[in-house]
């Protein structure tokens, strides 16, 4: 429903975090001077079960930290779950309260209906309060899933004090006694207080009954989230109990209640409904102002290669990143987002350049200050620095690539990260960026199993773009050379700025230092499409032929490999970079899916089945730095032999050649698996893999990395 919802939440604890990121970002764009958000609130509505999800609570210190008087949740306290109490032996409104004063929220209790101002002002004792906070929350939900008479004997019954302020009240009036939460007169004035209240946010915590008016059908029961219908009794009580105008032989058919047309409250809700501009909530699914996209040549110097330089393709991303936010139309618009990791990813050059967002500026002279590239915080600050904090730094990320639908304001966010600790650490904030319909960009940098030596498993990626697959709206790169990085970002930008398209990119970079070539003529289309002929055999070349493809990390392994099978056992090898095998695979199954809706027509050719065909028979072999899934994706569309060498397995601690020997992708695998598919078609004989195998010094009884 891309017309309807703008906050898909995903799972609980998100929202709250979400939101808290959101309404920074709305202080961001004010003062940046893109958008005038003085005025806009973001309301949270969420349960106080929800608050154990560690996400819901996780940021709240930022919250009260940046004042963001603009941020006002409201906490449904009904004091239950789905299995039982929230804090049955405790006070979850207490607990809060606790939590969120201490992070620097203003904090609005609402507690109790109007029904108890009367006796709490003929309290003189205090025992009605000292009674109230005696009772626990367990206490408080058997209150309300009895009656009048069971609370006036085993709440108010507990003193005399107490007993004694309702013995003229009848069981009735009793049970009459209404939450804070029920009470619309209290609630108003709560909410009027939260959007009036400066320099800090709000946090009203309204004290209601889980099944409210269910009555027997569920009030306060443990049972009430499960109740999926009351019968014509529970109607019956709840239609007296509210004065529902429907009579007797009508509950049944549970009929809509309408008022009267013309009516006082007939004429205010419409009158309401069109100052909030219809009456459905509306999603802005394409921004007023349409942003061109650079042309490719503003990357000029990252398509011409390294010129005999040695550079990642993390470096090579930070100089595009740069020449963006140079760009006189998009530079402000461009919003970098790292989480502490500047420095590793050789961003500091940007703190002085372009500053670091604080909405108090800078406060004390930086440790640095007499250092070219210092630390510098700035009201007016163009990155977001969120620390440790990749939870925080995706829902600041989503916030900003969301812009473009809820302020209007086309914005581009550049988030990089250790790969390692991107979907496999916010998955679920993933899955709703593309629920959201995000638009902007996701840097795993450090990225494969083999290329981060020296930090082992809880550092190295083997499996991320796998991850990334699964959001359908999410396209995934795995680029080696500086030139792909450049038209895959060229290309992102004019999907998400021009075309306005609700797309996302992941890319994956590389701390690996080497020489990058010039880019070939021609070949941006494929880029984008998943892969491209890098490297052709030789026209003519006696011998057998094998196609090599890889990304990433190990096509410079595939391109030493296929020297080696041409100086050692004489066999030619075309050498296919393949920026995407995710983005191959969906090409293939649009293919499948078309040839099954249009049986008649002629076949659609999957791209990757083609250009394999293209380059003629001979076996091909797909290696790549991540798990052997992710080049099985193309699988049934390769129309040769297929053989694919990945990273299954935990990563290690140990030199980048040594690691790709361990998981048997490095140029010597490579070319025994090349020899082996050869002498599987009978094209050569299976001799010629042992002494392979002998030349290159391979132990065949070494551990197996999948299961070592």
């Amino acid at each position: 429903m891309p017309d309807f919802w703008q906050f898909p939440t995903v799972s609980m604890g998100l929202g709250p975090l979400m939101a808290i990121y959101q309404a920074r970002f709305l202080k961001y764009l004010h003062a940046r001077g893109l958008a005038d958000t003085e005025d806009r609130k973001v309301w949270v509505f969420c349960g106080d079960g929800e608050m154990d999800e560690p996400e819901s609570l996780g940021a709240i210190s930022l919250a009260g930290r940046e004042k963001l008087d603009n941020l006002i949740f409201v906490v449904n306290c009904n004091l239950q779950r789905l299995d039982g109490p929230v804090r049955g032996n405790g006070k979850i409104i207490q607990e809060l309260e606790r939590n969120f004063r201490g992070a620097g929220w203003n904090v609005l209790k609402v507690i109790w209906g109007s029904q108890w101002d009367e006796l709490l002002a003929r309290d003189t004792t205090g025992r009605l309060r000292q009674l109230m906070e005696e009772c626990v929350d367990g206490e408080y939900q058997v209150f309300k899933s009895r009656d009048g008479a069971f609370i006036r004997k085993h709440f108010f019954g507990r003193y005399p004090e107490t007993a004694a302020l309702v013995e003229d009240w009848s069981d009735e009036k009793i049970w009459r006694l209404t939450r804070g939460g029920h009470d619309p007169s209290k609630v108003y004035a709560a909410y009027a207080a939260a959007t009036q209240h400066k320099d800090q946010p709000t946090c009203i915590l309204a004290k209601t009954v889980k099944g409210y008016g269910m009555g027997q059908a569920g009030e306060g029961q443990m049972l009430a989230h499960q109740s999926k219908k009351m019968d014509v009794d529970a109607l019956r009580q709840f239609r007296d109990r509210f004065k529902v105008p429907v009579a007797d032989d009508q509950l049944a058919d549970l009929p809509f209640i309408r008022f009267e047309k013309g009516s006082p409250e007939d004429e205010y809700l419409h009158k309401m409904r069109r100052n909030l501009g219809g009456y459905l909530p509306s999603r802005r699914r394409k921004s007023s102002v349409t942003l061109e996209a650079p042309p490719l040549a503003l990357f000029e110097s990252q398509l011409k290669g390294s010129d005999g330089r040695e550079i990642s393709t993390t470096m090579a991303f930070v100089r595009i990143l740069t020449a963006l936010m140079r760009d006189k139309a998009l530079g402000r618009h461009i919003v970098p987002i790292v989480p502490d990791e500047s420095r590793t990813f050789g961003m500091e050059g940007m703190f002085r350049q372009f500053g670091i967002f604080s909405q108090v500026g800078q406060l004390y002279r930086p440790e640095d200050a007499d250092q070219l590239m210092f630390y510098k915080e700035d009201k007016s600050g163009q990155m977001l620095q969120e620390g440790i904090n990749e939870a925080g730094a995706m829902a600041s990320w989503i916030a900003a690539a969301t812009s473009y639908s809820t302020s209007d304001v086309p914005m581009v966010p550049f988030y990089i990260f250790y790969s390692m600790f991107g979907f496999q650490r916010i998955g679920d904030l993933a899955w709703a960026a593309g629920d959201e319909r995000c638009r902007g960009f996701l840097l795993g940098g450090t990225s494969g199993r083999t290329t981060l030596n020296g930090e082992g498993l809880q550092h190295e990626d083997g499996h991320s773009h796998l991850i990334s697959a699964t959001v359908p709206n999410c396209v995934s790169y795995d680029p080696t050379f500086n030139y792909e990085v450049a038209v895959i970002v060229q290309n992102g930008m004019r999907r998400m700025l021009t075309d306005q398209e609700d797309v996302f990119f992941y890319l994956t970079l590389l701390n690996e230092n080497y020489e990058h070539p010039p880019m070939p003529d021609g070949v941006e289309a494929d880029i984008i499409k998943g892969m491209y002929l890098f490297r052709a055999a030789p026209e003519g070349a006696p011998g057998h032929r094998v196609q090599l493809m890889g990304s990433g990390a190990i096509l410079r392994e595939v391109i030493a490999a296929a020297d080696l099978l041409r100086d050692d056992w004489g066999v030619a090898a075309d050498i296919w970079s393949v920026t995407s095998f995710t983005e191959l695979a969906r090409d293939a199954h649009d293919a499948e899916r078309w040839n099954l809706l249009h049986p008649t027509e002629t076949p659609r050719v999957p791209f990757v089945t083609r250009k394999i065909a293209g380059r003629g028979e001979g076996p091909v072999i797909a290696s790549t730095d991540y798990m052997k899934l992710y080049a099985d994706q193309v699988r049934p569309s390769v129309p040769n032999r297929y053989s694919v060498l990945g990273t299954d397995g935990f990563g290690r601690s140990d030199y980048r050649r040594t690691l790709r020997y361990f998981f048997e992708v490095d140029r010597h695998f490579v070319t025994i698996a090349s020899l082996k598919a050869l002498a599987d078609e009978n094209k050569i004989p299976s001799i010629k893999i042992a002494e392979a195998i002998a030349k290159y010094g391979i132990d065949p009884d070494k551990a197996n990395p999948a299961r070592s």
